[in-house]
C-alpha cells in the first residue's frame, strides 16, 4: 500500500530561493539552483531535503546526514559534511520553521475533516442559534439554543455547543467536544476531545448528609489567540469565572479547576493539574506534569520545571521545581547534598555489611 500524505506537497524550490526566503547566507552561490523539495529531520533527509542543525547533541546525525542542505549558524558551520549545502543563518530552526510555515500553511490549523464548505445536513441547529458567514459545522454536531458563532469557525464532528456559548471568528472547535457555560474570542483553536465549561469538583465535604454539593454558577471566558490541546478539560467557575487569558498555548490532557485565571501568553505542557482559584501571571510556563495546589499565586514570568508539585506562592520570574517545588538554585544544592551523603555512606567502612 502506498504511503499516503496528509499535507499538501511543498513547492519545488533551489537553494537560490530558499535563501531569499530565510534571509540566510548560501555559503557556496554555486548550488544556487539545487532543487529543494520537502523539509526532514537531519537522521531522514536525502539529497532533496532541507534539514537544520543546531544543537550539539545531535552533531552525529550532521555528521552521518544526506540532506541536500541545511540552515545552521555561524557557530556550527565547519561541522557540516562537504556534500551538504551549508545556509547561514543567525538562527536556525526560527528561519526552517519560517519556511515550513510558508510551505505547509495547511498543517497551521485543522481545516474540514470532510471537505465542507458550509453546514452539513446531518448537524441539529437550534432555531435560536445565529451563526454568521462562511461557518462551518461538520456532520453529527449539536447546537444549543442561543448559541453565536462568528465567520470563518469551523465545529468539528460530534461538537455539542450548550445554550448561550458565544465562539468567535476564525476558530475552529475538534471533533467531539463538549462545551457549555463559555464565552470563547477569535482565533482559538481548540483540538479534538475536550471539555470545556462544566462544573467545577466544589462539595462540603463529609457533612452529615454526606458531601453537598456547591452549585457552580460563574463561566468559561477564553480570550483571543488561545490553543487548547486534545483532551483538556477546564472547568467552570463557582462564582467568579474561570478565565484563559489572550494568546495562551494550553497542550493535551490539562486538567484546569474552577476559578483558575491564567494570564496572557502563558505556556502549559501535557497533564498538568491546576487545583481551583489559582491565579497565575502573563508569561508563565509550566512543564509537564507539573500539579499546582488551590488558592496560589504565580507571579508573571515565572517558570516550573517538568514533574513538579507546588504547594508555595512562586514570586514573578521565579525559577522553581521538585516535590515539593522551590527555587531551582535551592532545590540542585539540595540533590547535590544527598547524593554526596550517599557518596560517603557508601566510602565508610563502618558501614560494610549493614543493610
Amino acid at each position: 500500500m502506498a504511503q499516503p500524505t496528509f499535507f499538501r506537497k511543498p513547492p519545488a524550490s533551489t537553494l537560490a530561493e530558499i535563501a531569499a526566503l530565510t534571509k540566510a547566507q548560501l555559503v557556496d552561490p554555486v548550488r544556487g539552483d539545487h532543487v529543494v523539495t520537502g523539509l526532514a529531520s537531519l537522521d531522514e533527509a536525502g539529497p532533496m531535503h532541507l534539514a537544520f542543525f543546531d544543537n550539539l547533541k545531535y552533531a552525529d546525525e550532521l555528521k552521518a546526514t544526506k540532506a541536500g542542505a541545511c540552515l545552521v549558524s555561524p557557530r556550527f558551520e565547519a561541522q557540516v559534511p562537504a556534500h551538504v549545502a551549508v545556509l547561514r543563518v543567525a538562527q536556525p530552526f526560527r528561519a526552517f520553521v519560517g519556511i515550513a510555515r510558508e510551505w505547509h500553511g495547511d498543517a497551521l490549523r485543522p481545516q474540514s475533516w470532510f471537505g465542507n464548505d458550509g453546514i452539513a445536513p446531518s448537524a441539529v441547529i437550534d432555531p435560536s442559534a445565529r451563526l454568521e458567514d462562511d461557518v462551518i459545522v461538520e456532520p453529527l454536531t449539536v447546537i444549543g439554543p442561543d448559541v453565536e458563532i462568528g465567520s470563518g469557525t469551523v465545529i468539528g464532528a460530534g461538537v455539542v455547543l450548550g445554550p448561550g456559548v458565544k465562539i468567535g471568528r476564525d476558530c475552529n472547535v475538534g471533533a467531539r467536544t463538549a462545551i457549555q457555560c463559555t464565552l470563547i474570542g477569535n482565533n482559538v483553536l481548540i483540538h479534538p476531545g475536550c471539555s470545556i465549561g462544566q462544573d467545577g469538583y466544589g462539595f462540603i465535604f463529609f457533612g452529615p448528609e454526606g458531601h453537598l454539593k456547591v452549585p457552580q454558577t460563574g463561566r468559561v471566558l477564553i480570550q483571543n489567540n488561545v490553543e487548547v490541546g486534545a483532551g483538556t478539560t477546564i472547568d467552570r467557575g463557582s462564582l467568579r469565572d474561570t478565565v484563559i487569558g489572550e494568546g495562551t498555548k494550553i497542550d493535551n490532557q490539562v486538567q484546569i479547576g474552577h476559578n483558575v485565571t491564567i494570564g496572557r501568553n502563558c505556556l502549559l505542557a501535557a497533564q498538568i493539574g491546576l487545583a481551583g482559584s489559582l491565579t497565575i501571571g502573563d508569561n508563565v510556563a509550566l512543564g509537564a506534569k507539573v500539579g499546582i495546589n488551590n488558592h496560589l499565586k504565580i507571579g508573571d514570568g515565572a517558570q516550573v520545571t517538568a514533574m513538579s508539585g507546588v504547594k508555595d506562592d512562586i514570586p514573578p520570574n521565579g525559577r522553581w521545581g521538585g516535590f515539593f517545588a522551590k527555587p531551582t538554585k535551592q532545590w540542585f544544592k539540595e540533590i547535590i547534598a544527598v547524593e554526596r551523603l550517599v557518596r560517603d555512606s557508601k566510602a565508610d567502612p563502618k558501614d560494610e555489611g549493614r543493610e
